[in-house]
């Protein structure tokens, strides 16, 4: 029984079946956003970043770019936390990881609870991961975080139950009419680290963020720094340093859902607005991967690329509609290599799935039995670990690709 399926862009499949997969063949590792589904990658995600793309380090003239959000974010932040004195630590790696999934799965919540209760509890956890370490994952020398959010705007400019629930029914309604007339309820927000706004696209931006400390260690400033914007997609996107006195709010928003938890208000170096989940745009970060050289490589817990969270429910918005009517946007994924557990994999797991966040409710009254599916989910990611490995050590992959 496979236990993975990999999937790659035209592109990608040519380059793997002539040289194979190497770890200095990556550029870009796009971590989506799902909740709690992210946790069924969790030995995958240890080996990857601290066994095997480190094997290229000495190779790269550049970090590798960790875009991702809401899970994907906080996925990511808990990797460059693998620091120890500004260098890359195996061992730290692994801890950060295995503590971020250990706290992630551990949250409990009672029947009635409340959207600020959960945001309170989010900011603990966020709180307790980092606590100390955060000009460690500002500063990897090896891999550099890039974390997504989104801006309210009009209807959505600031938050209150009635008017954000309005707000985000017309949202889907607009959504649903054409994704780019969702625009006109958010922008997103790309909050960075190292020397560049973004690392898929050229020029200059504005005065105040384009110099400084970057992923190779040096130092970090904090001053506030909204660093310019621009479009690459119908979306506005505004780039912002991630710095020491907004990254909490800058994970926070991230993966903030709308009537979930509460927005954030005014994060520093940002415009002014209330922020949410970067994946109601981003929902599995189909971006413009080939504006960069190299491999996108994308541990993902599904086969396909959905646009934006309220795109779940319209099916010809996944990437395979997007290349079947190939589009403007459709080459975005030439570079890219997906890998997600398959259906066989899937129906090894209690019950069938990987954990989602209904679980929260379905086993509101039996919190040891979700985190007994939750935990048995994460250990079982081992087998696609091993899997990928052997892959990818016997040159294998090559024979098992598939169109993306």
């Amino acid at each position: 029984m496979s236990s993975i399926v990999i999937q790659a862009g035209p592109r990608a499949i040519e380059h793997i079946r002539q040289h194979g997969l190497n770890p200095h063949d990556i550029t870009i590792v796009p971590g989506a956003a799902g909740g709690p589904k992210g946790l069924g990658l969790a030995k995958l995600d240890e080996w990857l970043f601290a066994e095997w793309l480190p094997q290229g380090f000495e190779k790269r003239r550049t970090p590798i770019d960790l875009i991702g959000a809401s899970i994907g974010a906080w996925r990511f932040a808990a990797v460059c936390r693998g620091v120890r004195e500004g260098v890359f630590s195996p061992g730290d790696t692994r801890a950060a990881l295995a503590a971020f999934a250990s706290a992630y799965s551990q949250q409990q919540y009672p029947r009635d609870v409340t959207a600020a209760y959960i945001t309170a509890y989010a900011r603990d956890l966020i709180n307790n991961l980092f606590k100390g370490h955060i000009a460690d994952v500002l500063t990897h020398p090896n891999y550099r975080l890039h974390v997504l959010a989104v801006r309210g705007k009009h209807i959505l400019a600031r938050e209150q139950r009635g008017r954000t629930h309005a707000g985000y029914a017309l949202a889907a309604l607009a959504n649903a009419a054409g994704r780019r007339h969702l625009r006109h309820f958010l922008d997103r927000t790309w909050f960075y680290t190292g020397d560049d706004a973004t690392p898929l696209f050229s020029g200059d931006i504005a005065a105040g963020g384009g110099a400084g400390g970057g992923a190779g260690g040096g130092a970090v400033s904090n001053a506030a720094s909204h660093t310019g914007s621009g479009q690459f997609d119908p979306f506005r996107t505004a780039y912002s340093r991630l710095t020491e006195a907004n990254f909490g709010d800058a994970l926070i928003a991230s993966g903030s859902i709308p009537l979930i938890l509460n927005g954030v208000r005014n994060i520093e170096g940002a415009a002014e607005g209330t922020y949410w989940d970067g994946g109601i745009i981003d929902y599995h970060l189909h971006l413009p991967y080939t504006k960069r050289e190299g491999l996108v490589l994308y541990p993902h817990f599904t086969n396909k690329i959905v646009p934006g969270w309220l795109d779940k429910m319209l099916p010809w918005r996944s990437s395979r509609g997007a290349r079947g009517g190939r589009g403007a946007q459709g080459e975005w994924l030439d570079n890219v290599v997906l890998i997600s557990p398959s259906r066989e994999y899937l129906a090894r797991l209690p019950p069938g799935k990987l954990p989602d966040r209904g679980d929260f409710t379905r086993f509101v009254d039996d919190y040891e039995g979700r985190l007994k599916n939750w935990r048995f989910a994460m250990e079982e990611s081992a087998r696609l670990r091993d899997e990928l490995a052997e892959l990818i050590a016997s040159g294998e992959i090559a024979t098992r690709l598939k169109p993306l």
